[in-house]
């Protein structure tokens, strides 16, 4: 079933760091009649993320960084342990996860598959996020990553398992990189 919706009134009020617009629109419900709404909605552009694994060493590339919306909402010392991950700015998601992986890793990744694409945060954020995985080699290591333009982020390998594990110590807490791990599991792409 398709939504019905008239758009009546669009205003940016912020195009600072990404846009953050606010709409006032008309929606349809179930039962016919329309209902007038407004929402804002934070256009930060699509994205994509990549869970990198060897399955000769059992080992997952991950990231940390620090993340400002998580400090302000309680998570001491702001840094995150996340997949790999970036805009598209203008290219396709495949070539985007590629760029952004030797640039967050080091990593120069040749063959990455795509197994889904999500909205991560719906109720307020445009953003779609296509997922890839991708087996890694030593071979592949090409520099040490850690981002370009001021981006200061560690490069973690780990075993899978303690990846895994870090989920339920709440050591890892990004919705991305638990999607990633948990689908490595399911299908066991470490074996």
């Amino acid at each position: 079933m398709t939504a019905q919706v008239r758009i009546l009134k669009e205003e940016i009020l912020s195009n600072n760091w990404y846009t953050l617009r606010k709409y006032t629109f008309d929606h349809q419900k179930k039962d016919g009649t329309w209902k007038t709404e407004t929402r804002e909605a934070y256009d930060r552009g699509n994205g994509a993320t990549i869970l990198l694994y060897n399955r000769t060493s059992g080992n997952v590339i991950l990231t940390r960084q620090f993340r400002l919306p998580t400090f302000v909402n309680g998570n001491a010392g702001g840094m995150l342990i996340e997949a790999c991950a970036g805009l598209l700015d203008a290219d396709a998601p495949d070539v985007a996860i590629k760029r952004e992986t030797e640039e967050e890793t080091g990593y120069k990744i040749k063959d990455v598959r795509k197994i889904f694409e999500a909205y991560m945060s719906p109720g307020s954020v445009t953003e779609i996020l296509y997922f890839f995985v991708a087996e890694y080699s030593n071979k592949e290591k090409i520099n040490e990553g850690g981002g370009i333009d001021g981006e200061d982020i560690d490069v973690m390998e780990m075993p899978f398992e303690k990846a895994l594990s870090m989920i339920g110590t709440g050591e890892i807490k990004d919705g991305k990189t638990i999607m990633l791990l948990y689908h490595a599991k399911v299908n066991d792409l470490l074996k």
